[in-house]
């Protein structure tokens, strides 16, 4: 049984990666750690709120950082609807934030039960940076990390180009977290952006599976909608990338990888079309720890099965 700490900023494809973890019965998800991303921090711990009310789970969502570690910014409320849930105006009816910090919920966490939690972001890493300030040696007290993030050869989904969302909104956060890691000699499974692309789900079988008449696919559908609706318009596809998801399934079953790669991977944090890349030592020329498994592929049909699976 996988012990989940998801550190999120739901967002349409968290809310999907959520539903996934909640449905799978090897999978316990023990907090939900809010942070700013793809709307505001307000909006996204509602939108946490609202997901556990939705999957009917115990699971206590705690408020995070609400910027990046520098600047301001801008949020993707484009993709995911101004509330950050698709327009879909779910808001939660009974469920509450917690009142710790989520950084200090964190760091209490694996510190009572080390090496006993699996890590996933999905979001910004501006909360994970913050704890390692205050604990160091937070890497070690993790049994594994996943990360959401990145366009290791470039091809990102942001006005620079080169960088993903996640990465881009504070980059900063990034370079400290995956920097900690190296020095600590542990390891980031991450999932890129471009690895995204590469694994879409039609948006004809999204469809199909928003008419499944129960509380979890009703959500799902509403949630999704707007998503699908602007991938359409926007870049002419007809799909739904699912990010989030995605690196969900390589989470709750690793042996869904079917090509990885392991090398160091920085990133940057200055320059016009450069700020936020990860940049990825392919060829393992620069005698630095290696830091990042970057996931290549996955094996696609049991990654729609979960999807299918999570809203059952």
């Amino acid at each position: 049984m996988q012990r989940l700490l998801i550190d999120t900023d739901p967002g349409v494809d968290d809310a999907q990666a959520i539903l996934m973890a909640a449905a799978h019965p090897d999978a316990k998800i023990e907090a939900l750690f809010a942070v700013g991303g793809n709307v505001g921090l307000d909006r996204t711990v509602r939108n946490a709120l609202t997901i556990v009310e939705v999957i009917e789970q115990e699971i206590p969502v705690y408020a995070g950082c609400d910027k990046p570690l520098i600047g301001f910014q801008e949020d993707a409320a484009v993709v995911h609807g101004d509330d950050g849930l698709g327009n879909s105006g779910r808001v939660p009816k009974v469920r509450q934030v917690e009142k710790t910090h989520a950084v200090n919920a964190l760091i209490e966490m694996v510190n009572a039960e080390p090496n006993e939690f699996t890590l996933v972001t999905l979001g910004p890493l501006t909360n994970i940076a913050v704890a390692l300030k205050l604990d160091p040696d937070l890497p070690n007290k993790i049994k594994r990390t996943v990360v959401m993030g990145g366009a290791v050869t470039g091809k990102g989904n942001v006005s620079n180009l080169s960088a993903e969302f996640n990465i881009y909104h504070d980059p900063e956060a990034a370079y400290v977290v995956f920097e900690a890691w190296a020095r600590a000699g542990q390891m980031i499974e991450l999932y890129d952006w471009e690895a995204t692309v590469r694994h879409a789900i039609s948006g004809d079988t999204i469809d199909e599976w928003a008419k499944i008449d129960n509380p979890r696919a009703k959500f799902f559908g509403e949630v999704s909608a707007f998503t699908l609706k602007w991938v359409r318009e926007s870049l002419g596809e007809n799909a739904l990338f699912g990010a989030d998801p995605q690196a969900m399934a390589v989470v709750l079953e690793p042996t869904i990888v079917t090509r990885s790669e392991d090398h160091y991977l920085v990133v940057a944090t200055d320059g016009a079309y450069t700020r936020g890349l990860t940049v990825v030592d392919w060829s393992d020329r620069s005698n630095q720890p290696i830091n990042a498994r970057i996931v290549l592929a996955i094996d696609r049909s049991r990654y729609e099965r979960l999807m299918y699976n999570s809203i059952m």
